[in-house]
Formats: C-alpha cells, structure tokens, sequence
C-alpha cells in the first residue's frame, strides 16, 4: 500500500501538511522559555476546543488508552467501584482496564449497536444509597460501532439521583470532530488523543479535569507516577514539563487547536456532519445498514457497515488494500467479520469522501456483493451538491 491515497480508518487520520511540518522541526531546549511558548498556546487551545472555562488540561505522551490511566489513577483508589456500559470494544477496554487496576466495575452489558443506557444508569444510580459508586464511565463516541451517546443524559442521570459519582468521558474519537460540552455536561475527566480529530500523529494523551475531579486528586490512592497530574501541574505553573516532553507534537497541537479555532467549532462540527451524512447516503443506495441502531445514534466521525450473512467484512478490508491501496477499518471485537469501518474525521473533504465511496464501490463488486457501481457515489454526490452549504476542510 502507497501513500498516495487518502486513509478511511477511524484514526489515525489523514494530516494536513501544514500538521506534518509543525510536528517535523529542530531540536529545541525544552527548558527554555521557548518550550513554554509552544505548551501555553496548546494547553490554552485544547482548553476551547472542550469548550470548558474551568478545567485543567493535562498532555502526556501516550495515546486515549494512556489517558483512560490517567484519569483513574489520579482521581480513585483500589476497590473502588464504578459504573460503566460495555457497548462496544473501546468500552470493553477501559472497563477491562478498571478490573486490572483493582476497581470494582458493575457493568451493564448493552447491544453492539446501542448507546449508554441512561435510564438504566439512573436506577442503578437511585439504588446506591451509601454512594459506593465512585465514578461513572462513559464512552461518547464507540469507534467500534459508529455509535455516539447521549453524554447530558448520563449527567442528567447523576443530577436527578443527586448522586456524587465523578464522570469520565472517553472522547477519544469525537473531541475535536463533534460537539463536546465539557462544562454544559459537567464532564469530570475528558479524554482523547491526538491521532484522530487534532489531525496529529499518535502520540499524545489529552486530559482534561474539572474542579471536582482536581479536588479528588491528594486524596486518590491508586499507584502512579509517570501519570500523575500533580507533577505535571507543577512544571506547567513554570512553562515546563516533569519530563522530556514531545516537543514537535506539542507544537503540531498548537497548531491544530489554533486551525481548528481559526475555522470555528461550529463549522467543524457541521464539516464533519455533512461527510458522514452523504457516507450514509451511500451505504443507503447499497442496500446496506449501519451497526448503528438509530439515527439518533449515527456518529460524524466513523460508520461502521453491516455486510450480508455469511460474508466476512475483513475481506472487503483485505481487498481494498491489496487491490486499490486504500484503508478502511476492520470490524473489532463482537462485530469482527461482521463490519467495515469507514473513518470520516478529521483532514477531509467531500472529494476525498467521495473517493472513498467509490472504492468501496468497486471493492464490493469484485467480492461479488450485490452494489451497483455508481449509486453509492451519486446519492452522496446528490446530497453534497443540494444538501447543506459546504465548509472549508482543515488545509
């Protein structure tokens, strides 16, 4: 496979060139004040893009799994329990995660397909008198499934119990795609990484913490170390880093937050929406269907597509690399052999999209899928042409 093709997978995503050449510069002093002129703007930046006004944001060099870590073990202490939904692999991980790190996860088993299930977490949350339940876990966006949650109504669940539960939000594939109100959702830990709507590399854990969650930090008696807040916080008050920072991707974060801002959250969003409602299309026009259940919980940055049965959708997959140089994501977990992914987020337009579609296209015909060549690309092509303005993609 070359590189001369767009990438469909949900992340790492395609990079702007502009990204590539913030990330690939000099070796700098990262104890000089030019270090601080790079990490301010950045943790600045991500700070508006979780659209919070009060939370701390912490950068560590890792990826969303690392900041999964990050937020537990800065914030619980061992036998704690936590409430979390496994509707999909991405959940399944952090609550695997929580078990080997010595907390008492009660899990509610949920349809790959489905999205949290708030009313069954406001019971569970009612039923906990005695606040056993230290923090709830919510994954925002299933990159798994292409299914994304309502995050306000697992607030709304905590709110109408009045139950003190901290809320985690993975929000590793939609922070920077999607709409994410961290204040407005009384978010405690947000977390994401930098590979998939930042347009960066993988490299980074991005965090971050709200007063609630901070207070929680002295008191948190899980081990940590490479991942504590506290030592970071120190270094940041000075313009450093407790460690050798990544400095190019600090600078490529910089960046990002400023491009992302530059073209406004909102546009972003609605950029975003307007790709992956013409994906949808498409898929439509195949006489196909998403993993996803509802329109309600359709995702803007990954559909995952249900293939016939007896069909094994890792083949597409295969054949699409082997035969087009192109990549779309494998199905993961329960869906294996059941889904490919195509990954619409981050550093992309319409005409790339409609790449995508066409290859797609072309992949299943010679699988011998029943498609017709072209009515995936003309239902998306009828939607971008007379369907909501288009927005300028990150350049």
């Amino acid at each position: 496979m070359g590189f001369q093709n767009p990438v469909f997978i949900p992340g790492p995503t395609n990079m702007p060139e502009v990204l590539r050449k913030a990330v690939d510069m000099p070796t700098l002093d990262h104890r000089s004040a030019l270090f601080g002129e790079i990490l301010q703007p950045a943790l600045a930046g991500v700070k508006k893009v979780l659209k919070s006004e009060t939370a701390e944001v912490f950068v560590f060099p890792s990826t969303g799994t690392g900041g999964w870590e990050v937020a537990l073990t800065n914030t619980l202490s061992p036998g704690d329990k936590v409430l979390a939904a496994r509707n999909g692999m991405f959940s399944h991980r952090w609550i695997d995660m929580c078990r080997r790190r010595g907390l008492a996860v009660e899990v509610v088993e949920t349809p790959w397909g489905q999205g949290i299930p708030a009313g069954r977490f406001e019971e569970i949350l009612t039923a906990d008198k005695e606040h056993r339940i230290r923090a709830v876990l919510a994954t925002h966006n299933e990159t798994a499934t292409g299914v994304k949650s309502d995050i306000a109504a697992v607030r709304h669940a905590l709110g109408t119990t009045g139950h003190p539960a901290l809320l985690f939000v993975d929000g590793v594939s939609s922070i920077a795609s999607m709409d994410f109100r961290m204040d407005e959702w009384g978010v405690d830990v947000a977390v994401t990484g930098s590979q998939k709507g930042f347009m960066l590399p993988a490299g980074l854990a991005i965090t971050g913490f709200s007063p609630k969650a901070m207070a929680k930090v002295e008191t948190a008696k899980l081990p940590r170390a490479f991942f504590d807040v506290r030592d970071m916080a120190k270094s940041y008050a000075s313009g450093g880093y407790p460690y050798t920072p990544p400095v190019g991707l600090l600078n490529g974060l910089k960046v990002s937050t400023g491009m992302l801002l530059d073209e406004g959250l909102d546009a972003v969003f609605a950029r975003h929406h307007r790709i992956a409602e013409g994906i949808r299309r498409a898929v439509h026009a195949w006489g196909l269907k998403l993993c996803a259940a509802t329109p309600d919980l359709y995702s803007d940055t990954v559909s995952a597509i249900r293939t016939p049965e007896g069909f094994n959708a890792t083949d597409f997959v295969a054949r699409a690399a082997s035969a087009y140089g192109v990549a779309f994501g494998t199905g993961l977990g329960e869906v294996a052999g059941k889904v490919f992914r195509i990954g619409h987020l981050g550093s992309l337009t319409e005409v790339m999209a409609l790449s995508g579609i066409a290859t797609a296209e072309m992949v299943m015909a010679d699988l011998g899928l029943p498609v017709r060549l072209g009515s995936g690309v003309a239902a998306a092509q009828d939607y971008y042409r007379h369907g909501a303005p288009a927005k300028k993609a990150a350049a």
